[in-house]
């Protein structure tokens, strides 16, 4: 899995865990909180009953002169007190606060009752029971048990989806790492050749000048494609910026490209100032190469290409096919051609943009079919 498919494989992952974990922890706060309300509901109404029961049978023997016996009840305490706050009966499990009739101090839910009416002096009934906080005790364990299994099982989905739905894009990645990789190979050989072929036919001085620049020519041509996709190898370390005067490789790649120009006729015009940016030297020229490349190779004959350069900008200006308005946003993705006007990969834009965003500097475009394009660079 390379870098770019690790990092989507993640994004996805990340994005659908945080989503469903955020969706979890909503759910299992309104599933404890609503179970919670009804558990002290439940205890409650269950409390009321026995002081109810309690007190029917208070008043019983008050009635019936019958001897009176506290009844005992399970998960519940009930004690008796006369109106001076004296107990009867029963016995407490903490001290009582008279003064609220239905309350929880230290995990203990107290019920205060009045509904004896004084009768056998007894004045309140109350009823004391830790079973409502011990439920919620339970019900706490049972929903962090469900939500743990619950994330488990989200994390498991998680994945086997996240390599469901990238690998296509794994695929059409590693189609497209081993072509990148295939070609620089396949391109370094006849590109060393020609190079060394044409360096020997100069330096003799006994050749056709014409073909040996058209030699030239496609050596130039070979080596441009090849440094495209040696610049899209994922795993390429990024080389370190300097400081440069950015018009001496305008110039430098203007000579470069002196032969291609000739051959089709097209005149350089160039307005250059002082320009001087901080950036690794091999994606300045990147930047040129490409930029400078695509204006020769969608210009007609006998058409003028203008480049300028000043503290700030980079702007290039050629009266070529142009670019249709529509095509405008997809033209710097990568493999993109915006026509079948001339040969290439679709990368060279798309280079350009990656450099342009890495040093976050700015570009603009415009274009007009059959009139020409213009893309300016602004560095500040």
């Amino acid at each position: 899995m390379n870098k770019i498919t690790k990092k989507s494989f993640y994004s996805f992952l990340t994005l659908y865990l945080l989503s469903s974990f955020i969706f979890l922890t909503l759910a299992a706060y309104w599933f404890y909180t609503s179970q919670v309300a009804m558990e002290k509901n439940a205890n409650f109404y269950k409390m009321n009953h026995i002081a109810d029961l309690v007190s029917a049978q208070v008043i019983h023997s008050q009635m019936q002169h019958t001897a009176f016996h506290l009844p005992s009840f399970q998960k519940a305490a009930v004690s008796l007190y006369d109106k001076d706050h004296h107990l009867l009966y029963g016995s407490p499990v903490q001290d009582v606060d008279f003064s609220n009739d239905f309350y929880m101090k230290e995990g203990i839910f107290t019920l205060v009752s009045q509904r004896t009416a004084g009768h056998m002096n007894v004045q309140y009934v109350v009823v004391q029971s830790d079973e409502c906080v011990q439920n919620i005790q339970k019900i706490q364990n049972k929903i962090a048990y469900v939500v743990i299994i619950t994330a488990l099982l989200i994390l498991f989905i998680a994945i086997f989806l996240s390599y469901i739905f990238l690998k296509p894009i794994k695929e059409k990645m590693q189609e497209i790492e081993s072509f990148v990789k295939d070609t620089t190979h396949e391109l370094n050989t006849p590109i060393t050749a020609l190079m060394l072929s044409t360096s020997r036919i100069k330096s003799k001085k006994e050749y056709d000048e014409k073909i040996v620049k058209n030699i030239s020519i496609s050596t130039k041509q070979l080596y441009d494609i090849y440094a495209s996709l040696s610049f899209l190898s994922f795993d390429t370390k990024s080389e370190a910026p300097k400081k440069l005067l950015f018009e001496r490789v305008i110039k430098e790649d203007i000579s470069y490209f002196q032969e291609l120009t000739e051959k089709k006729n097209i005149h350089i015009q160039t307005h250059l100032q002082k320009c001087e940016i901080t950036i690794a030297p091999t994606k300045a020229k990147m930047l040129i190469n490409n930029l400078l490349s695509n204006a020769i190779k969608y210009s007609k004959p006998n058409t003028t290409i203008t480049i300028s350069s000043d503290a700030k900008s980079f702007t290039i200006q050629d009266e070529g096919i142009g670019i249709e308005k529509e095509k405008l946003s997809l033209i710097f993705q990568r493999f993109v051609r915006a026509n079948a006007y001339a040969g290439g990969f679709g990368v060279g834009l798309h280079i350009v943009d990656s450099i342009v965003k890495e040093y976050n500097y700015k570009l603009s475009i415009q274009s007009q079919k059959n009139k020409g394009t213009t893309i300016t660079i602004h560095f500040h």
